[in-house]
């Protein structure tokens, strides 16, 4: 190995016997952008598609256009669940109040009301399964899954409701062209909008 090589060489860090908690996640030195604490493990984000920025882009824009005063639409924000689970999901909807200020680095899960994940080649198991098990299980009301498909790869958008007696998700609609739903607030959003971004 040549000194130079040496020098570059990264040196990751050690978990703890007891795996990382959110305060690791938020105080541990030189992390890389978008790391997610799921079950105290930390997960590095890989590169990402183009498609993961249009979805994000398209509906954080609609999200936004029919917002009330009473939310905030939030993009890549870490979601404090517990004290070992500190995802971030590619946008959330939260309550107005929860929003601080502009040095704020995380919300709680109560603050969300809604979890939006675009799936990624390297996080459809995390996106599909793990991830909703996890916000639903915190209480957080609404989930949607959105995916690329067909062959012009256009948004699906797969929309869940937590039930209060299961707390768990329960999927009611899937959307291929235009989002309209009422809940958690009068949302109306044209999918194929996607192609003019």
């Amino acid at each position: 190995m040549t000194a130079e090589s040496a020098e570059h060489r990264h040196h990751w860090p050690v978990p703890p016997p007891d795996g990382y908690t959110v305060d690791d996640l938020f105080t541990l030195p030189d992390l890389p952008p978008h790391t997610e604490l799921i079950d105290g493990s930390l997960v590095f984000v890989s590169p990402q598609r183009r498609f993961h920025f249009l979805a994000i882009d398209l509906l954080v824009n609609g999200l936004r256009s029919c917002l009330t005063s009473e939310f905030s639409v939030e993009r890549e924000m870490t979601v404090v669940l517990d004290r070992r689970n500190g995802p971030e999901p590619d946008i959330s909807v939260v309550r107005a109040e929860a929003v601080t200020d502009r040095r704020q680095t995380h919300f709680n899960a109560s603050d969300v009301l809604l979890a939006i994940e675009v799936v990624s080649p390297d996080s459809e198991a995390r996106d599909r399964d793990y991830k909703p098990h996890k916000y639903a299980a915190a209480g957080i009301p609404h989930f949607w899954l959105v995916e690329m498909a067909g062959q012009d790869d256009h948004p699906v958008v797969q929309v869940y409701e937590r039930g209060e007696a299961t707390g768990t998700y329960a999927l009611t609609g899937i959307y291929h062209d235009h989002v309209k739903v009422s809940v958690p607030y009068d949302i109306d959003i044209d999918l194929t909008a996607i192609d003019n971004l």
